[in-house]
């Protein structure tokens, strides 16, 4: 990987180059939450199979794979601000697809620990390396859409990985087949395996994207003591916003993780049942939040609102509370999924505020290791410990993995209530950042 140039703002790839290469890596990041979600759909046929617990399965889900995510993310947010983004974020997609095969092969809880671990430390290149490169192939001025299109991956990978989880699964026999070379396998497995040779297409495809120009106003990415300086000058600031979204993540990974067992738990779908009805409502109502949270935190900030972005996050959160409490009581199936669109909008509308959120105050050449920080908060709280607190809660506070739905009730709206309170202590000096970093 070579040394990127920098250049003057003026500098630009054409402009339709940037649509194209924005799609390029939201289909990148659809696969990464394919492969990382994929194992929510799984958990009962996977328990069945294994005999795993509810704590073991969560924490495959979450607490392995966002420790080494988040560790991986801080060197490679350095990474991401001195090389070529485009040639690590590849191998990045490279290596993470494989290891999600490597899952469906192991036969230990040791084993899928360890695949895991190797799916979140390629995924550690996801974020910080497309926020950065969407950050020079697009203008300021449309900068809240692009994040927010490309926030869309998360939440139409997410709700793919139930509806293509779940066809295939409707397609494979119900007891297993053999493979040659491998031999007898579960429906189940055979879905990592599956999930290979689509994320080393994608990884081809991204490798083939014309790296941008760094839009800088000095020649040269800063040094260690620029970086320190700016985290002293503006670190509450930052600190607000990372607590926000990620207190925001851990109730949305949360529901994200343990949604399709409950729903084959208390209300009797099947795992495929559960996958086509939960994955159309993630789908929907998740990318119609992100989408409508990102226009309109551009719209308030052209309209002269500093926090603008900001707002939009805390009304999201507020209207999320009183439906985390009310959603996981419903009493039938239909109930859950129609109380469920919403909170799915607002939760989507919230997380997919943060990334604008946070890049706007942060200088160009410094985004790499600002998001791959955000990162590592947000996958620390949200995805490491949002269902690995549920599995705990139902099976060692609760006492029984069919109080599911009590636990997420408990859980769900206080989480969102940190986030919110976290918000609104932070309206009043991000507006002071931005002000700093953009004068």
């Amino acid at each position: 990987m070579s040394t990127p140039s920098y250049s003057s703002v003026d500098d630009h790839l054409p402009r339709r180059y940037a649509p194209y290469a924005v799609a390029v890596l939201l289909l990148a990041y659809v696969v990464a939450f394919v492969d990382r979600q994929i194992l929510n759909l799984l958990v009962e046929p996977i328990r069945r199979d294994t005999g795993l617990t509810d704590v073991e399965i969560s924490l495959l889900q979450g607490l392995s794979f966002a420790i080494f995510v988040s560790v991986g993310g801080l060197p490679i947010g350095r990474l991401v601000d001195t090389r070529r983004r485009t040639a690590l974020l590849a191998i990045g997609i490279a290596g993470w697809s494989l290891c999600t095969g490597a899952f469906g092969l192991a036969g230990s809880f040791a084993g899928m620990l360890l695949a895991r671990i190797g799916v979140g430390v390629g995924e550690a290149t996801m974020t910080p390396s497309a926020y950065s490169l969407i950050g020079d192939y697009v203008s300021d001025r449309r900068l809240g859409l692009a994040a927010a299109i490309y926030g869309l991956g998360p939440f139409a990978g997410s709700g793919l990985a139930l509806l293509l989880g779940a066809a295939v699964l409707r397609l494979l026999p119900a007891d297993g087949f053999v493979v040659p070379l491998i031999g007898s396998i579960h429906s189940w497995q055979m879905i990592f395996l599956l999930l290979v040779p689509v994320g080393l297409l994608v990884a081809i495809w991204v490798a083939s994207l014309r790296e941008p120009p760094r839009r800088l106003a000095t020649p040269e990415p800063p040094d260690k003591a620029a970086i320190k300086h700016y985290f002293a000058q503006h670190g509450a600031t930052i600190a607000g916003v990372n607590a926000a979204t990620g207190f925001g993540a851990m109730a949305t990974y949360a529901l994200l993780a343990w949604a399709p067992a409950l729903l084959s738990r208390r209300y009797g779908l099947s795992t495929a049942e559960a996958g086509e009805r939960l994955g159309l409502v993630l789908i929907t109502a998740c990318c119609a939040g992100v989408l409508l949270a990102g226009q309109l935190g551009d719209v308030l900030r052209r309209r002269g609102h500093a926090g603008g972005r900001l707002i939009v996050l805390g009304g999201a959160l507020l209207g999320a509370i009183p439906l985390a409490a009310w959603v996981p009581s419903a009493p039938t199936a239909n109930a859950f999924l129609w109380r469920a669109t919403p909170l799915y909008f607002l939760l989507a509308a919230a997380i997919g505020s943060g990334p604008a959120t946070l890049q706007e105050i942060t200088p160009n050449q410094m985004r790499g290791v600002q998001h791959a920080i955000a990162v590592l908060i947000a996958s620390l709280f949200g995805l490491g410990l949002g269902p690995t607190a549920v599995a705990v809660t139902t099976e060692h506070v609760l006492g029984s993995s069919a109080r599911l739905g009590d636990a997420l009730m408990i859980l769900l709206p206080l989480m969102l209530t940190v986030a919110l309170a976290a918000t609104l202590l932070t309206i009043r000096s991000y507006a002071r950042t931005l002000a700093a970093v953009t004068r």
